[in-house]
């Protein structure tokens, strides 16, 4: 085969493994089914090709921008509302959070596999795509910090049903979650002024992150402003950002790193599950100082799985408006202050991991 077109054959044997395992992963009902399918897609490849494969930058930057503007599209001003009467409970269930994430990450990195900064990123606990889209950039292993973020997500989505059921017995069917809906025009301008703004931002401001953070940034304050009603990123778009990131950190598995991530699963395992039963005991604080009913609480900072958990408090007849407004201000300020987090952690050069965080 020509050496020109080997790229090619290459690039559509990954979309071809991502495109199927996407779908079935949406059968069978994992979250982020296109993240996780196109990180399997480009896995595969790595795996089994003799040649190297990676994204372009500006190709990379792009998904990260498209997670951006998606996260960024789940802030509304009513939210914001929402929490004003109750924000020092808020920050202490968002600080508390941090800090249980950070003591997690510490634990974690005491692997020989694992550097301050991949520990902390793999564990924290909030908007597992978008960190996994900025991990290489503040000094991570992305390679690893998806596998633990994802494996923390599965965790709390297993762990959801079963504690709601049996702890709090919430009747089904309680309530609806429904979304406005929306049309392309806006939505595809929504899209395109953040993207765009971002990324020009990001020329000018230099730093970890900005690829993501930028889009992040002018999603917010154009989808909190109403200028252009009520808009979200349209799904096509949405997956083709989780598909470019999925399929960048999948090409960078080989079978070194994935038995190196093998020997970190049984101790991330048991820090993901402390993570979880510490985040429930933050639950019962909030219901306590606020008076939300503990099943709104416990939802509400329920360390992942937004949709499912918003999903979960409307079938329960639970505030989705108050587990919205908690989990969005989590999310956002844990990718917020990542680049901070990212740059403290560089200074830590006290030890030089062996394992693929150090590659």
């Amino acid at each position: 085969m020509p050496v020109a077109a080997r790229p090619v054959r290459a690039w559509l044997l990954v979309a071809g493994a991502a495109t199927l395992a996407s779908g079935a992963f949406v059968v069978l009902g994992l979250p982020s089914p296109v993240l996780f399918g196109s990180l399997l897609g480009g896995m595969l490849y790595a795996l089994t090709a003799r040649e190297e494969l990676d994204l372009p930058p500006l190709v990379f930057r792009t998904g990260q921008a498209l997670v951006g503007v998606v996260i960024g599209a789940l802030v509304r001003l009513p939210t914001l509302v929402r929490i004003a009467a109750d924000w020092p409970s808020v920050l202490l269930v968002t600080l508390g959070t941090l800090v249980i994430s950070l003591l997690a990450g510490r634990l974690l990195a005491v692997h020989r596999d694992v550097s301050p900064a991949t520990g902390a990123f793999a564990l924290i606990a909030g908007g597992a795509s978008g960190i996994v889209a900025l991990a290489h950039d503040l000094g991570a292993d992305d390679r690893v910090v998806t596998v633990v973020q994802y494996l923390r997500v599965l965790l709390v989505l297993l762990a959801m049903p079963l504690v709601a059921g049996l702890l709090f017995h919430p009747p089904s069917g309680g309530g609806a979650l429904t979304s406005a809906q929306t049309r392309w025009a806006p939505d595809l301008v929504f899209v395109v002024v953040a993207v765009t703004g971002g990324l020009l931002a990001q020329r000018v401001v230099r730093g970890p992150a900005t690829a993501l953070l930028g889009p992040m940034l002018v999603a917010v304050a154009i989808s909190a402003s109403g200028i252009l009603g009520t808009v979200s990123v349209p799904t096509v778009l949405a997956n083709l950002g989780y598909a470019l990131i999925g399929v960048r950190v999948g090409l960078r598995f080989t079978r070194a790193s994935l038995r190196s991530i093998a020997r970190l699963l049984p101790l991330a395992t048991a820090l993901i599950l402390l993570v979880i039963g510490a985040c429930a005991l933050l639950g019962l604080v909030l219901s306590a100082v606020t008076g939300v009913d503990r099943l709104t609480a416990y939802l509400a900072t329920t360390p992942g799985g937004l949709f499912a958990v918003l999903a979960t408090a409307a079938d329960s007849g639970s505030d989705v408006t108050y587990v919205l407004a908690v989990q969005v201000i989590r999310v956002f300020a844990m990718l917020l202050l990542a680049p901070l987090l990212g740059r403290w952690l560089s200074r830590d050069r006290t030890r030089s991991p062996r394992g693929p965080a150090s590659r």
